[in-house]
């Protein structure tokens, strides 16, 4: 658990010069070199119903993306994730913000996401238990994490892996 760094810009807020700061979507693709050209950090917060496709030409130079989940049963940013982490390879921060509930946290950090904006302390503290409680996982997905199948097969003998 760490403090956020990241300000949050108003849509109507002038452009800090540094600092790290998560510009709106919108406002960012109105002049994202106005935002990239900056000396601290810069992020976006993207909503879930917009093509990450968009992101594209800017993803080496984000340090942060924060996707959104405005409704618990709306899992659209968890497709945005992978989006961004397997097929476009984005390695900076990406964030889980709005309704971020503690029984999704495996699935938020197998699909990719690093950091979440919670609304309660107890969220907070649930998470570092959650993170730790599943080592094992079957399917596959961008996170780094070996299957069982995988794991299974690197502890056979040489000849019987192929």
């Amino acid at each position: 658990m760490v403090t956020d760094e990241f300000a949050h810009l108003a849509d109507d807020a002038e452009i800090p010069a540094d600092g790290a700061v998560l510009f709106p979507a919108e406002r960012f693709l109105k002049d994202p070199e106005a935002a990239l050209s900056r000396s601290g950090k810069t992020g976006v917060i993207w909503p879930n119903n917009r093509d990450v496709d968009d992101l594209l030409p800017y993803l080496g130079r984000l340090a942060a993306v924060a996707l959104v989940f405005p409704v618990f049963r709306d899992g659209r940013a968890y497709t945005q994730a992978r989006l961004l982490r397997e097929r476009y390879q984005f390695r900076g921060e990406l964030r889980a913000t709005g309704q971020v509930l503690r029984d999704q946290f495996v699935f938020m950090l197998r699909a990719g996401f690093d950091a979440f904006e919670v609304k309660k302390q107890s969220d907070a503290d649930a998470f570092a238990i959650v993170a730790k409680r599943y080592s094992v996982f079957y399917q596959p997905t961008g996170d780094g994490r070996v299957t069982a199948f995988h794991r299974r097969l690197m502890h056979l003998p040489e000849g019987v892996r192929s």
